[in-house]
């Protein structure tokens, strides 16, 4: 319990804070609506179901405003760049932003499904009161006499249809009605178009589905402008419901029994999104910005196993290691921006990313990279960030573990790159004394355009007599029969058959209960941040390791486990 604290209490404390704000919601305005004797009349007609519809609708309009929040990464950036000061806890909170953006996501699908089939049977039960199917005060409230519109109960005021089909009519005649479908099908899309098989496969279908929050927050702020549910106002004299409930006959005749008089409540979701939605819209025009300033390229390299390497430059651009951009080739898609990390360090006068085949953007990008004539500009580019990620924090530890599967060791290239430097300039603030670093890919090419970088940080340590500083470990998980043969005939060679280091590859997948004890003996008083650019499986693997190794005892060695998240 004591290591799940360590890595999990904060962000589980948040959690809980949240999810009970929205129990808080939900029970509050239930109770509203299920008590309220301005809704006395209003719950006759509709029963149990008004308050089972406008609590959801609470807690949605909570969840609206959380939303957009997560995907504002200049805004994340700028809190996680105020939170240098504060503990590591408090910025790995900002490191979760998607997870709690698909968390909120849940819920706010959660919550429309009940609030939509809770309004399914209002409509029904409107229509039904309206023909008289119900008892006399159902059918005197569904009647009220209204010469002006205002003062109904009933939304459903249209008697010259058939039955059967004033409920459709009025779902699709009246702005709630209309907008209620309007922004449901859009969730739909959204929700579908989100999920992990979809959204690795088909990139560009996740991508323009997930614009459409734009006519499903243009929606919501309409969507309560309908003012179907309704509530009992205060007349002179007033009307005592308790008193006048069974005289309906008495309505207007008497003074204690006037004739009850109704209003829709005031649209509230618009002051709940207005806030996130400026936001949003001031992050975009920051996009739009960082857009059209000019990008040049430095150097354009194709790497093995066909990873595209881009050098760039750009005027004022100044980054941290691990972090990454978003990029657009309008000569592609106008629309489409993706995030990539970059490999580059700091201390360089450019910055670069590394490009894997992997979908059907990166495939054009490349094609059009190789079509290019020898040492030609490539086409315009459009740049936007850096982005903070965990990998800032990476220099705040003195013992770092960082695990990089196929690609994603880029932003330890980043990492790696700048320890280079900071050694070369012999730079006195590095707090960090070891580092091990791991890497896994399936095929021996992808070694191969790191394996420099790797050769003369090598160089480097050993010539400043820091040999143990870096402790790597390359693992090929995927090889053939000739590939294993090639390997067996140099296996006394100084050198790596594959990479050309000191230290051999080794074949399979690394035990991580013998990696980690050993980092735990090696560093016994030491906080270890590790850090993972890799599938979710891995992550899994590792933060259940992290958990196990922590020791409770703030002398002895703690695990800290960081993500990677675009």
């Amino acid at each position: 319990m004591g290591n799940w604290i360590i890595n999990h209490g904060f962000t589980s404390f948040m959690l809980v804070v949240w999810m009970g704000i929205n129990i808080f919601l939900f029970v509050w305005f239930y109770l509203f609506y299920d008590l309220g004797e301005q809704f006395y009349y209003t719950r006759h007609l509709l029963g149990p179901a008004l308050a089972w519809a406008r609590a959801p609708a609470a807690v949605l309009n909570f969840n609206c405003l959380l939303i957009l929040l997560p995907v504002c990464r200049n805004l994340l950036s700028l809190v996680r760049g105020n939170f240098v000061c504060c503990s590591r806890t408090m910025r790995k909170q900002v490191d979760k932003n998607l997870s709690f953006h698909k968390l909120v996501a849940y819920m706010i699908g959660l919550m429309t499904a009940v609030h939509m089939i809770a309004h399914l049977l209002n409509v029904e039960w409107y229509n039904n009161s309206r023909q008289g199917i119900y008892d006399k005060l159902s059918m005197a409230l569904s009647t009220l006499d209204d010469t002006n519109s205002t003062t109904y109960l009933n939304p459903i005021r249209i008697t010259d249809l058939h039955p059967q089909q004033i409920p459709t009519y009025f779902v699709f005649t009246t702005i709630a009605g209309l907008t209620g479908v309007i922004i449901t099908l859009c969730l739909i899309l959204i929700i579908t178009s989100s999920m992990e098989v979809i959204r690795r496969s088909y990139f560009e279908v996740f991508w323009y589905t997930h614009h459409l929050f734009i006519i499903f927050f243009a929606g919501l702020v309409f969507h309560g402008a309908g003012r179907i549910v309704r509530s009992q106002t205060t007349t002179d004299p007033p009307h005592n419901y308790t008193l006048c409930k069974d005289r309906m006959d008495d309505w207007g005749r008497t003074p204690e029994c006037p004739v009850p008089q109704f209003a829709g409540g005031f649209p509230q979701t618009w002051m709940w999104v207005i806030a996130p939605m400026i936001l949003y819209v001031c992050e975009r025009l920051l996009r739009f910005i960082r857009y059209m300033q000019h990008v040049s390229y430095r150097k354009i390299v194709m790497r093995p196993s066909k990873v595209l390497e881009l050098q760039l430059v750009k005027s004022g651009f100044k980054m941290e290691v691990g972090q990454y951009v978003f990029l657009n080739c309008p000569c592609i898609s106008q629309l489409e921006w993706h995030p990539f990390t970059m490999t580059s360090a700091p201390e360089e006068d450019f910055f670069s990313v590394h490009i894997r085949s992997a979908g059907d953007w990166t495939d054009k990008l490349i094609d059009i990279m190789q079509k290019l004539p020898e040492g030609s500009q490539g086409p315009k580019m459009g740049v936007d960030g850096p982005f903070g990620t965990a990998s800032e924090d990476v220099f705040d530890y003195e013992v770092a573990m960082l695990v990089g599967a196929g690609i994603g060791i880029t932003p330890f290239a980043s990492i790696l790159k700048s320890i280079w430097y900071k050694f070369k300039n012999s730079n006195p603030k590095l707090r960090t004394r070891k580092i091990y670093f791991y890497w896994l890919c399936r095929e021996t090419h992808a070694f191969e355009w790191f394996a420099d970088l790797l050769q003369g940080l090598e160089r480097e340590m050993e010539e400043r007599g820091l040999g143990d500083f870096l402790t790597y470990k390359l693992f090929l998980t995927g090889w053939d029969q000739s590939h294993a043969t090639h390997v067996m005939v140099h296996f006394d060679d100084d050198t790596d058959v594959i990479t050309g280091l000191k230290q051999k590859t080794h074949y399979g997948r690394p035990i991580w209960d013998k990696e980690f004890e050993q980092i735990r003996k090696e560093n016994p008083t030491s906080v270890v941040g590790t850090f993972l650019c890799g599938p979710e499986a891995l992550a899994t693997v590792l933060e259940k390791k992290c958990a196990k190794y922590s020791d409770v005892d703030p002398r002895k060695t703690k695990f800290y486990f960081n993500k990677e998240n675009f």
